[in-house]
């Protein structure tokens, strides 16, 4: 079924939204890439769209009312949600777009409600076998250790405490602060893009060495087919419930072949456009499959040890 694509809460991802943009071009049918945001005229993004249009808040209750218009009256048939608020709502309201003939790339509730929980995230990686740091008891922290809230995202709230007289009554107190075991400087942190195809079957993953972060988003990159992507290429095959686009993120120390994984986010990640560069296209497998309802192949020959060195740059609106 042939229709535009929909890519919500947009920000600033504009190499997100050029991507699925060229790769829309490609088809010649003058399909459009649509975008949503909270404030559409401070949304770089949103200028490079081919449409833009104000979303209400997507925790208020009228977002699912406005999603399903917005997708009737523009002929949408793909949402590609971007931020981590709208994943469990969408997940929970997909069957419903589906029999409107609008598919949601998203994951099943069960994994995506166990995604945004991060005390059940180490039970869902442990249950495929992919090692996590240690969930410490609030009653009997040992330090170092690191704290961060059960539901965060960009590293917002999350800090190291090396020492007992760091704990203040206000970090214990907080309902949403979990602890864990503090992962040693001496492993490096690695982020990898995931492909799953509607069917839930693994079809790409593409590790990236995070070598610097800025807010919590990756600034500069690499590309690596090494032991992260023999640890993991047979144990996500297990993941269930997972379709489209996800983000696993884990700390490896490659000299002693140690895995902690942290986080694993139902979404695209912010740094996809080292993957999407290197060869790992996942806009072109996404409308091979939900919008020209063709298969799409096992993808192993991205680009290794491609280096991004990411710096600002800016959209301009004259006469705003």
């Amino acid at each position: 079924m042939m229709g535009n694509i929909l890519i919500t809460s947009v920000g600033r991802r504009v190499e997100l939204v050029e991507a699925f943009k060229k790769e829309v071009g490609q088809l010649k049918r003058n399909l459009k890439v649509i975008c949503t945001d909270l404030k559409p005229e401070l949304s770089s993004a949103c200028q490079v769209a081919d449409i833009c249009f104000q979303a209400p808040r997507v925790t208020s209750e009228e977002y699912i009312t406005f999603l399903k218009k917005l997708c009737i009256d523009n002929s949408i048939v793909l949402i590609i949600p971007t931020i981590d608020t709208e994943l469990l709502i969408l997940s929970k309201h997909r069957e419903e777009f589906c029999l409107l003939g609008i598919n949601i790339m998203i994951s099943d509730y069960p994994l995506v409600k166990a995604c945004r929980n991060k005390n059940y995230t180490a039970d869902l990686l442990n249950s495929i076998d992919v090692s996590t740091p240690i969930v410490l008891d609030v009653k009997n922290i040992t330090f170092p250790c690191f704290v961060k809230p059960y539901d965060g995202s960009s590293s917002e709230g999350a800090f190291a405490l090396y020492e007992k007289s760091m704990l203040t009554a206000e970090i214990l107190k907080n309902p949403k602060n979990m602890f864990m075991e503090l992962v040693p400087k001496v492993y490096d942190e690695y982020t990898v893009d995931i492909y799953f195809n509607r069917s839930g079957v693994l079809k790409a993953l593409v590790p990236r060495l995070r070598i610097e972060t800025r807010a919590g988003e990756i600034s500069k990159g690499l590309t690596s087919k090494n032991i992260v992507y023999d640890y993991l290429k047979n144990k996500l095959c297990n993941l269930r419930g997972a379709k489209g686009c996800i983000t696993l993120q884990l700390f490896v120390s490659v000299k002693e072949e140690s895995f902690k994984a942290i986080e694993i986010n139902p979404r695209f990640g912010g740094g996809y456009p080292l993957s999407y560069a290197a060869g790992a296209n996942f806009p072109s497998m996404l409308i091979k499959e939900y919008i020209l309802d063709e298969e799409v192949d096992f993808v192993n020959d991205w680009e290794d040890n491609l280096l991004m060195l990411r710096y600002d740059s800016k959209v301009l609106i004259h006469d705003y």
